[in-house]
């Protein structure tokens, strides 16, 4: 986990892809550049297309660690372009 408490948090495991980014996406827009943003997320399609979707985005993952539940916390940075 980072040095630095999250910004912001979404817990997306009652939902499944695409509306896990969806609900991702939603959350980051809340926050300003360079905020951090902890996603609860479960294993399988999440924790592979989440991930990368962000990338795609220009958002920096910080680190994406298993949960003792079998679920995911991700960290991410929100980059991308200037609102």
């Amino acid at each position: 986990m980072s040095t630095r408490r999250p910004d912001g948090f979404v817990d997306i495991t009652d939902v499944v892809c695409p509306i896990t980014f969806v609900k991702t996406k939603v959350a980051l827009e809340e926050l300003e550049k360079g905020q951090i943003l902890q996603i609860k997320l479960n294993d399988g399609e999440p924790v592979q297309n989440v991930p990368r979707s962000l990338k795609n985005e220009k958002h920096k993952i910080i680190s994406l660690n298993k949960n003792q539940d079998g679920t995911y916390t991700l960290e991410v940075i929100k980059g991308g372009m200037a609102d």
